[in-house]
């Protein structure tokens, strides 16, 4: 039976408990068609300057996720970026994330594990794909919980990222299920003087393509006014067309998985 694509979408950063309302009564009217968890931070603790701003504290986030469930009743998923971090936040959240610049921390990554929860982990911009590995390992050492490893570009040069479809496959040999980021993937990290920009236009490409290659989840930043958001204003898809590209990807998918099974190609 066909396992429908999966998506993890929500606002970059809980930038208020407004916005965060305004994203998810926009989504309840979609949970039925398209299966998704909600995702947000609470801290954007990687931000590129020390001036910008983070978002809200670990427990007014928690509370929020609270009422998100109770109202909307969402699976919901955030990043973590410390140990004593995870268990917190496991008493609230379906998912723990692991941000692609932590990806490679033993101490983080096993303590997100040991809460029980899948574990979602962003390969670094910095990593090769055979390495994440590794990353399964660490996990499975204390967890059999389902492991999420997340493509979201690999830096080439200075302030520019790019996606290496060879890297899914690769990924998939780990046993994990395999998600991308479509909307981090477009970044220009630190390229707008102490802000990421982005190419926002490349969005849909990127995406289809990774649909293509096989992948288990659609990872997307979404939010209401992009042009004024506090982080990721470049690369965040307008709220008012998240069920066009829902639509859309879930089709793919659809026609992706009906095509006939290939045998890989060897070296002899």
């Amino acid at each position: 039976m066909m396992k429908p694509l999966k998506f993890i979408l929500g606002p970059c950063m809980m930038e208020s408990a407004d916005l965060v309302m305004e994203v998810c009564k926009t989504l309840a009217p979609l949970s039925s068609r398209f299966p998704f968890i909600f995702k947000s931070s609470f801290d954007k603790a990687n931000r590129t300057s020390l001036g910008s701003k983070r978002g809200i504290s670990i427990r007014q986030g928690l509370e929020l996720f609270k009422r998100v469930k109770a109202e909307f009743g969402f699976a919901v998923t955030t990043d973590i970026h410390l140990p004593d971090q995870a268990d917190m936040v496991a008493e609230v959240v379906d998912l723990i994330q692991i941000p692609a610049f932590l990806c490679r921390q033993t101490d983080l990554i096993l303590a997100a594990a040991t809460t029980g929860l899948p574990v979602h982990v962003k390969k670094g911009q910095f990593v090769a794909p055979e390495d994440m590995a590794h990353t399964v390992e660490k996990i499975r050492s204390v967890s059999d919980a389902e492991i999420i490893l997340t493509e979201r570009g690999t830096c080439f040069g200075y302030n520019r990222l790019v996606v290496d479809m060879r890297s899914f496959p690769i990924l998939r040999r780990t046993g994990a299920s395999i998600g991308f980021d479509a909307t981090h993937s477009v970044q220009l990290p630190a390229a707008a003087g102490g802000t990421s920009s982005g190419e926002r236009w490349a969005i849909p490409t990127l995406a289809k393509a990774a649909i293509a290659a096989g992948i288990d989840y659609l990872f997307m930043e979404i939010h209401p006014d992009p042009k004024h958001a506090l982080s990721d204003a470049d690369t965040q898809i307008p709220l008012e067309r998240v069920e066009e590209f829902l639509s859309l990807f879930s089709q793919l998918h659809e026609a992706v998985c009906q095509l006939p099974r290939t045998e890989p190609l060897l070296v002899s």
